[in-house]
């Protein structure tokens, strides 16, 4: 058994009147990999920096195991004005230039971007920027709070191939469930001020809980039921002096019977976007588009006709482009050539990134969202936006907390239940889900989906994608292209990518699988003698075998979805857990065995 690298004892925390962690008690091994989930505002970046002594707890001790090397990897930036990423990387490691160029590569940064300001390159540089500073110091255990915001979906996956390649253990807050099923096997659940561990998968906690559920409300049903049986006896015959000792007894057995507390599931979100005047016709159109700035172009030739009512997702490496497109399309940035046309009688709506930075600090929620509405062409009710404030968890007196203390993600939920108050025929979205914890992001993904209004959106959160978009675009290389084999094959090719340059892949490493000298890269991979004819067969026909087991089991993931859909069963419930873990491991054989089979031409 690994050692307890973190052991937290009687954890307490508050902001004036808000209880966060209450009585929290926790041990974690070295050995953990654990994925911290929780709704905004239940305390999980709060945890991540008491653990690092960024911030003091109100009572309690956090004890670390002796020579532990934790690193943490944090939301906030801590960059100086003017300094580059190369620049920041060696202020922040002490390592030298060559060291922390080495691990730059890793994560595919290249000698133009460390040259740049780190301050001003986007979200995602900035991440890759933090994430290469906490691997210079050379870790034993890592602590990330959503070290997948801003981050592209091939660097995510770059993150991924890291992670599970990674010797020591490490704590990950996240609201992107796809990347914890991918990267963690234990779950801790920050929850009501407690802290729960589970030795098992986030599904597979998820189903836990209901179980439990189920189990404590069975329970509690038996006992009632004793109880009352109990009561009837004790009333029935404790004046008869022939049987009132034994109704003592029973009086005796009444008093100790006890129920177990039923913790039921937070209050779930719900999120019903107004409707809007449907017509056919086309919502947006371009023409020989050209976007960028004066000093740098950034893709030329851009020719998009996009139908009302269509869904359509924005993907692309970071720095490719995505948010510029956005925000020439809704007129922030000037077109450097060709034409933009919007349908008729169509308003624009947009959420762009950071955007809740923005908001009124002095505002309460209520006068947020009253000043929103005023914008709406349509009338809304007071009764409406305690409604809709409802939907995105702000309810009871939480819709008079002032905006200052709200965190990132009750701030991102109130900017969008602003957005949602003006009824936009189109709705221009840049990273929505950022900061949004997983029920929230399942049920704007749902909104949308349904919404009868045109979406167009920027998302590397993958289940989210999967679940609204109609169409892909691409923004890569100079160029804004539609994706014709859809979004899986398009993330089975960065799948295949990352796995080619995962960042925990030495460059020394990769020179002596190729037999080549580390100093010369000649861009082929040398084939291995054999027979090369019984090998190419036997590669293939794993290929083959490997691509059978996905396809079964994401055949069998489809079917268990649908019985789910009908109402929760758990025996389904604990197989769709086991279903996803193997699924992602025969992805993971398939993806190999492709590899090996590339290798030998």
């Amino acid at each position: 058994m690994a050692r307890v690298a973190i052991r937290i004892n009687d954890l307490h925390k508050s902001y004036g009147g808000q209880t966060i962690l209450d009585g929290a008690n926790v041990e974690i091994r070295e050995d953990h990999r654990l994925a911290v989930i929780g709704r905004n505002g239940a305390g999980k970046s709060t945890l991540c920096r008491i653990l690092l002594g960024r911030e003091e707890s109100d009572r309690g001790t956090i004890d670390i195991a002796r020579g532990l090397n934790v690193a943490y990897l944090e939301q906030h930036d801590q960059f100086v004005p003017g300094e580059t990423m190369h620049d920041y990387l060696i202020r922040t490691s002490g390592c030298a230039e060559w060291r922390c160029a080495e691990v730059a590569a890793r994560f595919l940064v290249d000698n133009d971007r460390l040259a740049q300001p780190v301050a001003a390159l986007s979200g995602g540089w900035q991440t890759r920027a933090k994430l290469c500073a906490m691997l210079l110091a050379d870790p034993d255990f890592l602590v990330l709070d959503e070290p997948t915001n801003f981050l592209d979906t091939a660097t995510q996956m770059l993150l991924e191939r890291f992670l599970i390649d990674f010797k020591g253990g490490f704590v990950v807050v996240s609201h992107d469930r796809e990347f914890l099923r991918r990267t963690c096997t234990s779950t801790m659940e920050v929850s009501r001020g407690q802290i729960y561990l589970h030795e098992g998968t986030v599904d597979a906690w998820l189903t836990h809980k209901v179980e439990r559920r189920v189990d404590a409300e069975r329970f509690n049903a038996n006992q009632e039921t004793k109880r009352r049986a109990l009561e009837d006896f004790v009333a029935r015959n404790k004046a008869r002096a022939s049987t009132a000792s034994r109704a003592n007894s029973k009086q005796k057995m009444l008093d100790k019977l006890e129920t177990v507390e039923v913790l039921h599931d937070e209050v779930a979100v719900v999120i019903t976007l107004p409707k809007v005047e449907t017509r056919p016709g086309i919502a947006l159109r371009t023409e020989n588009l050209a976007i960028g700035y004066p000093d740098r172009p950034i893709a030329a030739g851009i020719d998009l006709e996009i139908e009302r009512g269509k869904k359509v997702g924005v993907l692309g490496d970071n720095g490719q482009g995505k948010t510029t497109l956005l925000k020439t399309l809704t007129g922030a940035l000037a077109p450097q050539n060709g034409q933009i046309r919007w349908g008729h009688a169509v308003r624009v709506g947009t959420y762009a990134q950071h955007v809740y930075t923005g908001l009124d600090p002095k505002l309460s929620v209520r006068d947020t969202l009253a000043k929103a509405r005023r914008q709406s062409p349509r009338p809304v009710t007071d009764q409406q936006l305690l409604d809709l404030a409802g939907a995105f968890l702000f309810r009871g007196d939480e819709v008079d907390k002032k905006v200052t203390v709200l965190s990132g993600g009750e701030r991102a939920r109130l900017v969008l239940a602003g957005l949602m108050l003006g009824g936009f025929e189109v709705l221009v979205l840049d990273e929505p889900t950022n900061h949004l914890d997983v029920e929230t992001t399942e049920a704007l993904g749902e909104a949308l989906k349904g919404h009868d209004g045109t979406v167009l959106f920027v998302s590397h959160d993958r289940a989210f994608v999967s679940e609204v978009a109609d169409i892909i675009l691409e923004v890569k290389d100079g160029k804004v292209l539609s994706i014709p084999d859809g979004y899986d094959a398009y993330l089975w090719r960065l799948a295949q990518q990352a796995a080619a340059v995962a960042p925990g892949k030495k460059p020394a490493d990769s020179a002596k699988t190729a037999g080549k000298n580390p100093g010369k890269d000649t861009g082929r991979i040398e084939r291995p003698t054999g027979k090369p004819n019984a090998d190419l067969s036997r590669l293939r026909n794993e290929v083959t075998a490997a691509e059978r087991k996905v396809a079964v089991l994401e055949a069998e993931k489809k079917s268990l979805e649908a019985k789910l859909a009908t109402g929760y069963q758990v025996e389904a419930g604990t197989r769709l857990a086991a279903v996803i873990s193997e699924l992602a491991e025969a992805e993971t054989r398939w993806f190999a065995a492709q590899e090996r089979l590339a290798a030998q031409g």
